[in-house]
């Protein structure tokens, strides 16, 4: 049974992750909108992660950390 709301904890680490993510793109010099055309997803998806408007995908993190050269590891500590 899903929680409802969500802890705060967890939106906190949520922003975290979405930090992280903008930090390693902005880093890397590419745009929200190239970014998800090298992940193959359109730019609000980016931008949903950047904001942490919406739960993360997995696997768009795994795409985001391979398009940016960094580990996994980096966008989720």
């Amino acid at each position: 049974m899903p929680l409802d709301p969500l802890p705060a904890w967890v939106l906190t680490h949520r922003q975290a992750i979405g930090d992280r993510v903008r930090v390693a793109r902005e880093e890397a010099g590419i745009t929200q909108e190239k970014l998800a055309e090298l992940i193959d997803r359109d730019r609000k998806t980016i931008n949903r992660i950047e904001q942490a408007t919406h739960a993360v995908n997995l696997d768009h993190l795994i795409l985001i950390a391979r398009a940016l050269g960094v580990p996994l590891a980096d966008l989720v500590r």
